[in-house]
């Protein structure tokens, strides 16, 4: 209790803890003020458990409180949030505790509602119990001695109930301290403002006997006492005794598609991961950029992240169907709107002051006049893909056609002057000086009509190759990729 957390800059801040959907559990939270502000002002702030209101902390200068609740899971996540509720009273938070409770404990207790602690005490104990024996770690506050002087007295138990009337959950713990003999017997009831609510019970020497109390409400007025029926020799007695009040149902928390949505952005964009607790509830303390239906399940209907500084690609909203409007206004997105934002006729989408946004289809030049229809993938890490590749690809075959073509000709030219001269000092020395160049010997002849026909095949299959590619749609490496991943996957 030396330390704390106190949240200054935000409406409501949460901690999330893992848990297994549908435990029972036990999460206490502690508050120890200390004045470590210099102020002397203990603040006063609300207390949530995953979206469903708790209490209302009132801290102390120099005492520690702390408050419980006991409820089974909803989902695979405990939320536990402070919210601030007053100017200047900042909410803070020493200390959570989590426990996994028995199934079996508390039986009576509705899985759609919780209990929250008011009072748990040992009678006759001078110091707070908290044994290592208990898995549950529960801790037993002191109470004087719980035993009546004589047949006559009954036992008054303090509650500490509020005001008005609420649900109440109580367990009552007995075991006989005596050995008793067979002419004595301790027998007595429950009664509630004087009327009788339960059977007689008998403690069991050196054994634990429970009596629980439920499907009642009462209020600190309610006056309840242990008494002892007509047949009893000895008074009544008490070991221990829990007090609890029912809450409301509890809530099933905001619509799980919407939640996956806002996760999934949050993912995306480290400045919204501080967000936690339930979205939309406890109303009115909803993520302060998302609107919300009301209701027992909410819906997102509106996502506010004008001016928050996000950049990259935008992820996919196709989850939100219950999305109005979507202010992305002075950001840096970049990249096509994903189809699923583009094509929703319902949806009021603000996209000015995002320069590098595609915004007007599949093929489109941003702002800044960046092509970015080969942009892939909804993360906000992908880069932009070149479309130099596709240029190369038709590009490269009629530059390469030009130069083979007229080095071939080039070829053909030297060959036929080399020939022509071989020929012509051929004929010369033959004695056919009339001829300026004669003919060319047959092996001669030969080499040319191959080289030439050498020339002529390169450049057909060279032709044929490059028809072929024509022909061929150019690979998309986004697409590619993508099919990659989804091989892999």
């Amino acid at each position: 209790m030396a330390t704390l957390r106190v949240f200054t800059d935000r409406k409501k801040s949460c901690y999330n803890i893992d848990s297994a959907k549908g435990s029972k559990v036990l999460v206490r939270a502690y508050f120890f003020y200390g004045n470590y502000d210099g102020k002397s002002s203990p603040p006063s702030f609300d207390l949530h458990f995953d979206g469903n209101r708790w209490a209302t902390v009132e801290t102390l200068s120099d005492q520690l409180v702390f408050y419980e609740v006991i409820y089974v899971t909803k989902t695979d996540n405990i939320s536990v949030c402070v919210a601030q509720t007053a100017p200047n009273m900042s909410p803070f938070i020493s200390a959570i505790e989590v426990r996994d409770l028995d199934s079996k404990m508390y039986s009576d207790l509705d899985l759609y509602r919780a209990l929250m602690l008011r009072r748990r005490v040992a009678y006759g104990t001078k110091a707070i119990i908290r044994s290592t024996d208990d898995l549950y770690d529960r801790i037993w506050v002191p109470a004087v001695n719980a035993v009546g002087s004589r047949t006559s007295t009954s036992i008054q138990l303090a509650t500490n109930l509020p005001t008005t009337e609420v649900p109440i959950y109580i367990n009552m713990y007995f075991s006989e301290v005596a050995v008793l003999d067979s002419t004595e017997i301790r027998s007595f009831e429950l009664r509630i403002d004087g009327k009788s609510s339960s059977k007689p019970f008998i403690p069991v020497y050196a054994k634990a006997g429970e009596m629980v109390l439920s499907n009642e409400t009462a209020s600190s007025r309610t006056n309840f006492t242990l008494a002892t029926t007509s047949d009893s020799t000895l008074p009544p007695l008490i070991n221990a005794l829990e007090v609890f009040t029912v809450s409301d149902e509890l809530t099933d928390g905001t619509n799980s598609d919407d939640v996956d949505g806002l996760v999934a952005l949050q993912r995306e964009f480290d400045v919204l991961g501080d967000w936690g607790g339930d979205p939309c509830l406890p109303a009115p303390y909803s993520w302060y950029w998302i609107n919300c239906t009301s209701g027992s399940t909410p819906r997102v209907t509106a996502l506010h992240l004008g001016s928050f500084g996000l950049s990259g690609l935008l992820p996919d909203f196709s989850s939100m169907t219950s999305l109005e409007i979507m202010n992305l206004s002075s950001n840096g997105f970049s990249g096509p709107i994903p189809s699923t934002i583009s094509k929703n006729k319902k949806l009021k989408l603000v996209v000015t002051d995002n320069p590098d946004l595609c915004t007007s289809g599949k093929s489109c030049k941003t702002a800044s006049g960046v092509d970015t229809s080969d942009y892939g993938g909804s993360s906000s890490s992908g880069k932009k893909k070149s479309k130099l590749p596709v240029i190369l690809g038709t590009s490269i075959p009629v530059f390469v056609l030009f130069w083979v073509i007229a080095g071939v000709c080039a070829l053909l030219l030297h060959k036929r002057k080399s020939e022509a001269i071989a020929a012509g000092n051929a004929a010369v020395q033959a004695g056919g000086g009339n001829k300026p160049y004669g003919n060319p010997r047959p092996a001669q002849m030969q080499m040319a009509a191959n080289n030439n026909n050498m020339a002529q095949n390169m450049v057909h299959d060279f032709m044929i190759n490059v028809q072929v590619q024509d022909q061929q749609e150019p690979v998309d490496q986004n697409n590619q990729q993508n099919n990659n991943e989804e091989e892999d996957s």
